[in-house]
């Protein structure tokens, strides 16, 4: 029972994948909570465990990689039973369980952090972000050029869309804003940028597991999940920390959830992603000493149950439902590829020397700047996961959301004036 596949003991992973095996020949397959619950555990620390024993992928994110983009490839392929495919699908619709995870992860992170460390953390991050962001449109469309690809088609259809903040919240309103402007299937234009999106957050998280690699042998260059020296967030160094009682835990999680509710309010009120909503008015909480610190105590707790037993699960439905393998391949041209490649990493490295500039730890702010290039919170996930720094979330979603949402009107702005 001490060994473990993920956080599963060995004996009940194994009767677990025989008790769901048999439900799968029987077609009695179902979207109960408790089935859902077991299907996405097993299968998802399955991928994990695999992807952390593959001999040189291990080393740039190989867990996060095979349980995201494997499900998907057996799905396009039709290797996995249909009945597992339609619960999974089925379960993700009904649910939207992935805002659920980022609101425990953004607000329990935040409420733990100290409170001078959040303020700078939020002021610091804007400077690379921004400088990265331009330098990796300029790089990336001069490459595209290079290969043949032309600056136009570049810039608005392989660099815009990376950095444009994800699918629901980037592809499809850039998509929308291209169509009214040339008066085209706002369907055709998506099915053209989805490819450069999915790829650019997949080299994302490769250079997030390298960073990772590279903190590692070069100490001085890491904050370990801390963006600067000053920040005394005790998420960084969790290992000997008391948990919180049940009571404290599960009040911090209906703090998250309360919040996120108020996020998705404002949304309806004045159009703010309620993710974005809801990462304010944590800080707000925060700042103004609204949680206690027996409540701060049970949101770090509920950050570490989120990002320890929830993450390589919701990896592995996010590769069934949402992570087209077709849209994949589409990509995988040698100049779409080199030019997604370079736009990416010259936003990652960008990160890497402005943030040391500014005073944040080098790899912290390159991870950051990474997420820019993400497909909104399911990237954060991923790549925050290759990188083992869950807790720099709430500055992923600002250069995501944010950063997306500027890139998006900039885009459709001078795509009307070429027009």
């Amino acid at each position: 029972m001490d060994k473990r596949v993920g956080i599963v003991p060995l004996p009940v992973y194994c009767v677990t994948m025989i008790c769901l095996g048999a439900l799968f020949a029987l077609g009695k397959t179902s979207t109960d909570i408790s089935v859902i619950a077991a299907i996405l555990t097993a299968l998802g620390f399955t991928c994990a465990e695999l992807g952390a024993r593959i001999p040189g992928l291990r080393r740039i994110g190989g867990p996060v990689i095979v349980t995201t983009f494997l499900p998907s490839c057996l799905v396009y392929y039709q290797l996995l039973p249909n009945g597992l495919i339609q619960s999974i699908t089925d379960f993700w619709q009904a649910t939207n369980v992935l805002y659920l995870f980022i609101a425990a992860v953004v607000v329990g992170s935040i409420l733990s952090m100290d409170r001078q460390a959040l303020i700078k953390g939020f002021a610091k991050i804007f400077v690379p972000l921004a400088i990265g962001s331009i330098a990796a449109a300029i790089v990336g469309t001069l490459t595209g050029m290079a290969l043949g690809l032309g600056a136009h088609h570049t810039f608005f259809y392989i660099v815009v869309p990376i950095m444009a903040g994800g699918i629901g919240e980037g592809a499809i309103p850039l998509t929308l804003g291209y169509a009214e402007i040339l008066h085209l299937p706002q369907g055709q234009l998506f099915a053209q940028i989805v490819p450069a999106v999915m790829l650019g957050n997949l080299t994302a998280i490769i250079c997030a597991a390298l960073l990772n690699q590279f903190g590692k042998r070069y100490h001085r260059y890491s904050g370990r999940g801390r963006l600067h020296k000053s920040d005394h967030s005790v998420l960084a160094n969790h290992a000997n920390l008391p948990t919180a009682s049940v009571e404290n835990f599960a009040a911090a999680g209906m703090i998250a959830i309360c919040l996120y509710i108020l996020g998705i309010l404002i949304h309806q009120l004045i159009g703010l992603p309620a993710p974005v909503a809801m990462l304010f008015l944590a800080v707000l909480a925060k700042l103004t000493y609204a949680v206690s610190p027996k409540l701060e105590d049970g949101a770090r707790t509920v950050y570490h149950f989120f990002s320890t037993t929830v993450t390589y699960p919701l990896l592995f439905a996010i590769g069934i439902t949402i992570a087209p393998w077709d849209q994949l391949l589409a990509a995988f041209t040698l100049a779409n590829l080199i030019t997604i490649v370079v736009t990416v990493v010259t936003l990652t490295m960008v990160g890497f020397f402005v943030g040391r500039w500014v005073g944040l730890y080098p790899i912290e702010g390159a991870i950051i700047n990474a997420c820019h290039s993400g497909m909104g919170g399911i990237g954060d996930v991923a790549i925050l996961t290759a990188a083992h720094r869950l807790q720099l979330m709430p500055f992923a979603q600002m250069a995501t959301r944010l950063g997306g949402a500027l890139t998006i009107t900039i885009g459709i702005i001078l795509l009307g004036a070429l027009a």
